[in-house]
Parts: C-alpha cells; structure tokens; sequence
C-alpha cells in the first residue's frame, strides 16, 4: 500500500540474521511455547492502541526519509508488509496523530512489478488526546495469508532544532511513534525495520538498528534492524554528530562540544558491563550497543532503543548517576527489548525485571554494598511516593488497569520499577539461590526472546522451571500470593536484605539524626562526619532525608547552608537539586540565588519539574513565573507546556506528549509576591510527579 501524509507544527519529540518465523505476533497467541500449565489466555487488548493489529501479521516496515533542516520539515512514505490472519478484514486500522496529514495510501501484492497499486480510501478519526486512528479500506479481493505491501506517504513539518545548528530525535516511548508514522502502537507486535534517511550536508544520522551504510554522493543514510522490535523502539537522531569508538562494539555518539567528555566519562566501562551482564543472562542479541548523548531538551533521563541507547548530556555531571542510568539501559538488552511487555498495563514486566538485572550487573562490578546504598536511595524514593498517594492508590499496583484515553507515560512511576524490582528479588529468594535465579532469567529470555510476554507467562515459565516451588504453593503462599502482589495496592510485599550497605547508609542516617536533634545542632558532632569524602549516592541520601523532615527551623537551615551549600556548588546537578529544594521547601531565602541560577543553566525535565512544583506548592510562586518568563524560549515545547500546567493550573491543556506545544507567553511585569502562600497541588494535570526521582526508561 502506499499513503502520503503532512504534518501541522508540532515537534517529532514527546516528553530508551534474520526475522524469525514468529516475527510478528502478538502476545496470547496459541502457539506461545511456555513451561508449565498456565491459564486459558484472553484475546489481548490494548486500551492505549486504537489499530487492529490482532488482525493482521506484521512482517517488516520500511521507512524512506527526507530531512530538510531548513524548512524544518521531514517528509516520506512507509511500506507495511502484512499478512491478513483472519477472514472477512475489509479495513486496516493504524495508530497515527492529527499531526499527520495523509496523501495517499495504495496496496500492491508482492511479485507483481507490472501491476499498479490499487488506491485505497481512508479516514482518520478521533482516538484519544495523544493520537487518532487511521481507518484505511482494503480491497474486498483480499485473503487471508495473503502478503500485501501497504505504503504511507506522509510529511512532519516540524523538527527539534538546537540553537547553533539543528538536530532532531526522537522518542517513542510510550506511545508517541504514533506521531512519527502510522503503525501499530503497541509493545505486543514486533517486526524487522529498514530506513533509508536522506539529509543535507554536515548531517549525521543515527537510528536504533543493527546495520548502517552511508552513501556521501547521494546523502543517504541507509539503516536495518534484523531483529524483530515493537514500534517504540523505532528512533531517530540527526545532526552533527561525531563519535569515539571505546569497546569492540561500542562507540559514543554526542555533538562535538560534548563528545570528549562523554568518551572521558565512560572510557571501557561499557564494555566491562556487557560482559558481566552476558555472564549473568547470556549472550548480548542486538551487535551494537551504542550510546548518544542528546541535548536538556531530551525528554527522559534515556531510553533502551536497540543497538544505540539515547541519554539526555545532563547526566555526564553525576559519574555514579550515569553509571546507573547506562547499566540500566544495558540489561533493557534482554529485559524489554529482547523480551517485551506486550501491554503498557504491566510495564513492570520490562522496568522491574531491567531493575533487578541491574543491579545484579553493578553487585557483581562494585559489590554488594554499592548496590544496596544505590538501592536504599530508590526504596527512600518509593516509600516517600507511597506516603504523598496513600496505601490505596491504584497507581501502586503492578498490574495497573486504565480506561482509553489515559496517556500510558502517566504510569511511569516507582512502582513499576521499585515494587517490580521487590517482586522479582522474591522470586529470586523463592530459589534460594541468585545464581540459580540467573539461569532461570538466562533461559527464560531464551525461551521468549524476540516475544511480548503477560505476566502469567514469567509466572507460568517460573512454576515450570522450578517444581519443587509450584508442588508446595509458593503463589498461594498467606499474605504473599503472586495475585496480590500484581493487583494489590500498598508497598512491596517483601523488600531484599540490604544490610550489605550499612557502612555507607548508617553514616548517613547518624548525620540526619543529628541536625535533626534539635534547633541548634551540635557543630562538633557534624563536624566528625566528612561529607565531602562521600559518594554522590551517600550524599543524596542525606538530603532526601532531610527533605522529608522539612521544613525545618531557620537556624538549622542556617548552619547547613554555612556549612555545605559551598561544598554543593561543586558536586553535580543531583546533589545540586536536593539541595535546592530543601531551600525552596523550607523558603530559606538566603539561598534563593542559588535556585535561581541552577533553574538558568539547567532546562532538562527532570532538574526543572521538581524545583517548580515546589515554588508553586510553598511562597515562591512569583519567583518561579519570574524564571519560566526568563528562560521559556530555551525550554523543550513539552516542557513548555509541563511548566505552564505547574504555574498557571492549565488542567484543561493537553497533557499528552505528542500535541503541539502551548504557545510562548509574552513577558510579564515582575511578578508581585502572592499575599498568602498556596497549599495547593503542584500541578494541574492528573498524571503524578516523580519527586526527587529521576526515571530512565
């Protein structure tokens, strides 16, 4: 088929061998192998896609781009190829946005060069306030088990551009490649991808693929993914690029004035880490693994696209945050990418496994007490979550149900990581043996690679694998039964043994007890702790537990400014924010020069959405608008909008990550102080802030 499509302004940016024969399916399929007996599988739905892709068999997808940075437009068709699995089908229904302006669609069999594409009629219709359904008729010859080629011609009108020379990307994570092309969106059907890019000069483009050509005379980038992905992991970055190779299969990618520092950063630790993760899960499936850096505008700390993770260049400020956040991103390799969640319903199938790899990875690089320290500050994080939503909260639970029209990136929470995480180290101590846990996941990313998975089938492959656990009723055991810890609200139901770290947290927590004793702390105690030789993760853990005793008296915030708040000038943007907001939180005046400044240099999500919602929330409105108005037009059109729904209680704005941004607001006076300070909520829209924590994807 064939179908052209244009774009109204909006930015491509929301806000990580060949095919086999089950290239394509989706999860629930009759013919999923699994181990064990499991229970009779309902047809899957998918609340967040409006296609019909349980009708159809998706083999491969072709994508053909032009770029043109001047006009700030992207244009190009895509080719479907598609199988038809049930009879009486007369229509294909796509993801797509109302962004996308659609000139044609055509169908053409394959092996037939003489003949001519049939043209087909569409429509596009209203789906949600992130996307629309793409109505398109098909011939009524068509037949069940028939290939047919279906093409899209479509055109984006515009880009993300830098400020001194352009660059776009993309991210589609959740659910925003619906604004990129039409397609399936939806992590349960996987396919093999071509691309073929073409660009002006001066221009480097990079995608999530396995395989690259480039050919200078014709400026065409030529990409294939010969595995098999779901839509969201088809990315794209273009721009000046240049890279340094620092392992065997692993270059860094960054503009120019970044590019030293990252390789700096990194050095061959990439290397290092993949291996210990192939010893622990198998071997490594994708070939490349690849790292770009990508500018503040980048809406999430990074994403897993496949052969080339993508990481906001905020990072490289925190070596131990980075660290994390790439080994995060390595075990997606094999948890979420290799075998995926097939509904954003259970994302926790992808982030809580990826978690608990991680840190399986970092446990055996740094050991054991790195681990814990890194995993006490994330079980702080999620249990200060759980305290702001209540025990009863639905967003709590693993298997989170929404209604359509809910935008799935709102359910990126802790729970998904942190409460998943729990769940898979239960498993683990079920066995009572990690190592034995490691070729229990090593087998079972071989059992399903390539495949989208519910969790009935890791439970179903767990209960096979180990007998011995099903035969004495593990998943009916009182007070821990597998069904409440994946319908249930409230905390974990079981939290690891991290005793490992004491060494590093109970400094920690004696520090926090002593500036808490009292209005005037005793000096020469704090005076035996050297703060300045802690980790960053120590460092952080001190203030995220001093945010949760704010506010607290002047004087006690006089002496920590006095004595820290130069020594945090000289740490990095996650000690820096902490930091911050206790002075915020607890309206230290003193030191709001300091906030100032770091909201001036730093325009990333993840360093800005906290600050502003705590100005909003206490009696610095006014100084926060002050800000937005100061540094709007370096801000990401979603973060625009993010902040505008903070300051100004925009609940009707769209919310979704897709929608073209709210427009520029002109300056204003200076703002006059507001006569009496706000109790109310941080933000207007429904989704829930992520306070104190950064989120990779």
């Amino acid at each position: 088929m064939m179908a052209e499509l244009q774009q109204t302004p909006t930015s491509l940016c929301c806000c990580r061998k060949s095919l086999p024969a089950s290239g394509g399916r989706c999860a629930g399929d009759s013919d999923r192998p699994t181990a064990g007996a499991g229970s009779p599988r309902c047809p899957l739905v998918d609340v967040a896609s409006a296609s019909n892709f349980r009708c159809f068999q998706l083999r491969h997808l072709h994508l053909d781009l032009r770029i043109n940075f001047a006009v700030k437009e992207m244009s190009g068709w895509l080719v479907l190829d598609l199988v038809p699995i049930q009879s009486g089908v007369h229509t294909l229904v796509l993801d797509s946005h109302p962004s996308l302006l659609i000139h044609s669609i055509d169908c053409k069999g394959p092996g037939a060069p003489q003949e001519e594409p049939v043209s087909l009629t569409y429509r596009l219709d209203p789906f949600t306030e992130y996307g629309s359904s793409l109505n398109i008729s098909l011939p009524t010859t068509l037949k069940p088990g028939r290939l047919i080629h279906i093409t899209i011609w479509w055109l984006d009108s515009e880009l993300t551009c830098g400020q001194s020379r352009p660059l776009v990307f993309t991210q589609g994570h959740s659910v925003c490649n619906r604004s990129f092309f039409p397609c399936f969106d939806t992590p349960a059907i996987k396919s093999t991808y071509t691309a073929s890019v073409r660009v002006p000069d001066g221009v480097t483009v990079l995608m999530s693929a396995s395989r690259s050509s480039y050919s200078k005379q014709d400026r065409v980038f030529q990409f294939s993914m010969e595995f098999p992905v779901p839509s969201y992991l088809v990315a794209l970055v273009a721009g000046e690029l240049q890279h340094v190779d620092v392992g065997p299969r692993s270059r860094v990618w960054a503009e120019p004035c970044l590019l030293s520092c990252a390789v700096k950063k990194l050095g061959g630790s990439v290397e290092r880490w993949l291996g210990v993760a192939e010893e622990l899960f198998g071997a490594y499936l994708w070939g490349r693994c690849d790292i770009v850096f990508l500018p503040p505008s980048f809406p999430i700390v990074a994403m897993e696209n496949p052969c080339l993770t993508f990481i906001i260049a905020s990072i490289l400020e925190s070596s131990e945050f980075l660290l994390i956040d790439v080994i995060h991103e390595i075990a997606h390799g094999w948890f979420g990418n290799a075998v995926t969640n097939a509904t954003w319903e259970e994302m926790w199938l992808s982030e809580g496994l990826a978690t608990y790899a991680q840190r399986r990875i970092t446990t055996e690089a740094y050991g054991e007490a790195f681990t814990c320290l890194e995993t006490v500050v994330r079980l702080d994080a999620l249990h200060r979550q759980l305290r702001l939503l209540g025990d009863n909260n639905p967003v709590s639970k693993l298997q989170v149900k929404f209604e359509q029209g809910v935008n799935p990136s709102t359910l990126m929470n802790l729970f998904t990581y942190e409460k998943g995480f729990c769940f898979v180290s239960y498993l683990s101590q079920l066995c009572g043996d990690v190592r034995r846990f490691d070729c229990f996941l090593r087998d079972f990313i071989s059992e399903f690679k390539f495949k989208s998975v519910v969790a009935q089938d890791l439970i179903d492959y767990f209960l096979g694998y180990f007998p011995e656990l099903k035969d004495a009723a593990v998943a009916q055991r009182e007070g821990l039964e597998f069904e409440r810890w994946l319908s249930g609200c409230g905390p974990p139901l079981y939290e690891p043994d991290l005793s490992a770290g004491g060494a590093l947290t109970q400094p920690v927590q004696d520090l926090c007890d002593v500036w808490s004793s009292g209005d005037a702390p005793d000096l020469q105690a704090v005076s035996a702790f050297h703060v300045s030789t802690w980790s960053t993760f120590q460092i952080v853990l001190f203030l995220d537990r001093m945010l949760d005793r704010s506010p607290l008296p002047h004087d006690v915030m006089v002496s920590l400014s006095t004595r820290y708040s130069c020594l945090f000038d000289g740490l990095n943007a996650e000690v820096q924010i902490r930091w911050l907001q206790m002075v915020v939180r607890n309206s230290f005046y003193p030191d709001l020069p300091r906030v100032r400044a770091f909201l001036h240099k730093h325009t990333s999500r993840m360093y800005t959405v906290p600050l502003y919602e705590d100005l909003v929330a206490g009696v610095m409105k006014c100084v926060a608008v002050e800000i937005f108005y100061q540094t709007q037009r370096r801000l990401h059109p979603n973060l625009r909008r993010t902040l505008q729904q903070i300051l100004f209680q925009t609940s009707a704005a769209p919310t979704n990550q897709n929608s073209s941004a709210l427009p520029l607001l002109p300056p204003s006076p200076s703002p006059q102080p507001a006569a009496t300070a706000t109790a109310s909520s941080t933000s207007g829209s429904n989704g829930i802030a992520l306070r104190d924590v950064n989120v990779s994807a």
